[in-house]
C-alpha cells in the first residue's frame, strides 16, 4: 500500500501548495541553503495531500509521513550533479543542465513533450531541440534561495516569466488584456492531462489516460491563466482538484477572440447547462475540445473504476466528490463569465 500511494503522489508532484513551516534543517544532512529549496522540502506536497481540509487524505485515510513521497524530492546535489566515469565520481554543471536530468523527475512534462510529438506539435521553443529547460530556469528556481517558500507559487519562489525574453505586445489584444490575462492563457495550445489517476496502478501503463484536447481558464494571482485538473478513484471514491497549470506546449500565435468569447462552453454554462469535459461511452473515454472557463460547478466529469478484468467502468454520478481548488486557484467569476459572454473581433 506504501508504494501505491508513493506512485499517486509522485503523479501529482506539480501540484505544490503551501504547508506548515518546520525546520529548514529538519532531516538535512547537508549545511546548505538548498534544504530550504521546494526542490529539498516538498512542501506544498504535504499541505495538498493532508494539512488542506479538502486534500486527497480525504480518500484514503493515509497519513503523509507513511505515504513514503519524500522519496520523490531530491535529497542531495548527487541526484542533479554527480557523474560517473570509470568508478570514479566528479561534480557536473554539465549534466545538471541536460533536459534528460530534469525530464527524470518531471515526468508530467516529460510526457507532454512526447504527446505533442505525436500529435506533430512542434512548440515556438521547440523543447529539446532549439532550447533546453536551464534556458529559462535557473539555479535559483532549482535551488532556491535561502528562503523557506511554502509554495513552487508563493511570490518569489521562482523567477521564470515570459517577459524576461519577449517584450509585450501592442496589439489590441494585448492592450486589452493587459494586466488581466496571463501570456499562457493565450499561447498554451491546450493541456496535457494524465485522467482518472487510479491509484491500485499508479504509473504503471493503464493507469490513467493520457490525452490533451482542451484547457481550462482559472483565476491566480490577479490574473486568468491556464489550469488543469487531476481526477484520482480510491476504493471507489472520487477526488478532483483544479490548479493553475502551465504546460510547455507554447503557441507563437495567439488564440483568437472567438476561441475564448462565446465559444460552445460559454454558451452552455450561460443557459445553466454543464460543460461534458468527459464522458465514457462503450468502454470509451470522450473529451471535450477548446478552451473552458472553470465555473465552478459547471463542469461535468466521469469517474472511472477498474473490474477484475482490468477494464474501465464509469462510477454513478451521484457518489460524493472531494473537490479541492489547489495551488491558489480559485474558479472563473460571473463577472468573467459576462464578458466571456460577449462576442468580440480582432483589429
Amino acid at each position: 500500500m506504501k508504494r501505491v500511494v508513493t506512485l499517486v503522489l509522485c503523479a501529482l508532484f506539480f501540484f505544490f501548495f503551501r504547508a506548515a513551516p518546520v525546520s529548514a534543517a529538519e532531516g538535512c544532512t547537508m549545511d546548505s541553503f538548498f534544504c530550504r529549496s521546494l526542490h529539498y522540502t516538498g512542501f506544498g506536497m504535504k499541505y495538498f495531500y493532508e494539512t488542506d481540509p479538502n486534500g486527497c487524505f480525504n480518500i484514503t485515510g493515509i497519513p503523509y509521513e507513511k505515504a513514503g513521497c519524500t522519496g520523490c524530492h531530491v535529497k542531495s546535489c548527487d541526484t542533479c550533479h554527480a557523474k560517473g566515469e570509470k568508478g570514479n565520481m566528479s561534480f557536473s554543471v554539465e549534466k545538471a543542465k541536460k533536459d534528460a536530468t530534469c525530464q527524470a523527475c518531471h515526468v508530467r512534462q516529460n510526457a507532454t513533450f512526447m504527446i505533442d510529438k505525436k500529435m506533430h506539435f512542434l512548440g515556438a521553443h521547440k523543447i529539446g531541440e532549439n532550447m533546453h529547460c536551464t534556458d529559462c530556469h535557473g539555479a535559483h528556481d532549482a535551488m532556491g534561495d535561502g528562503t523557506q517558500y511554502q509554495s513552487m507559487r508563493a511570490k518569489g519562489a521562482t523567477e521564470t516569466k515570459c517577459l524576461d525574453c519577449h517584450e509585450e505586445g501592442e496589439s489590441k489584444a494585448h492592450t486589452v488584456h493587459k494586466g488581466r490575462l496571463s501570456c499562457e492563457a493565450c499561447h498554451v495550445s491546450a493541456i496535457t492531462t494524465c485522467y482518472n489517476c487510479h491509484i491500485i496502478e499508479g504509473h504503471k501503463k493503464g493507469g490513467f489516460i493520457p490525452h490533451k484536447s482542451w484547457t481550462l481558464l482559472v483565476n491566480y494571482d490577479g490574473k486568468v491563466t491556464t489550469g488543469n485538473v487531476q481526477t484520482i478513484v480510491y476504493k471507489s471514491k472520487k477526488f478532483i482538484v483544479y490548479a493553475p497549470r502551465l504546460t510547455h506546449s507554447i503557441m507563437k500565435k495567439g488564440r483568437t477572440c472567438d476561441e475564448c468569447h462565446n465559444n460552445k462552453a460559454v454558451k452552455l454554462i450561460k443557459k445553466g447547462e454543464k460543460v461534458p469535459m468527459e464522458t465514457f461511452d462503450n468502454g470509451k473515454l470522450k473529451s471535450w475540445k477548446g478552451v473552458v472557463p472553470a465555473v465552478k460547478d459547471a463542469l461535468y466529469w466521469v469517474y472511472l473504476e477498474k473490474d477484475k478484468k482490468g477494464n474501465w467502468y464509469k462510477l454513478p454520478d451521484d457518489t460524493p466528490v472531494v473537490t479541492q481548488w489547489g495551488l491558489y486557484a480559485t474558479p472563473i467569476t460571473a463577472k468573467q463569465l459576462k464578458k466571456l459572454g460577449r462576442s468580440y473581433r480582432a483589429k
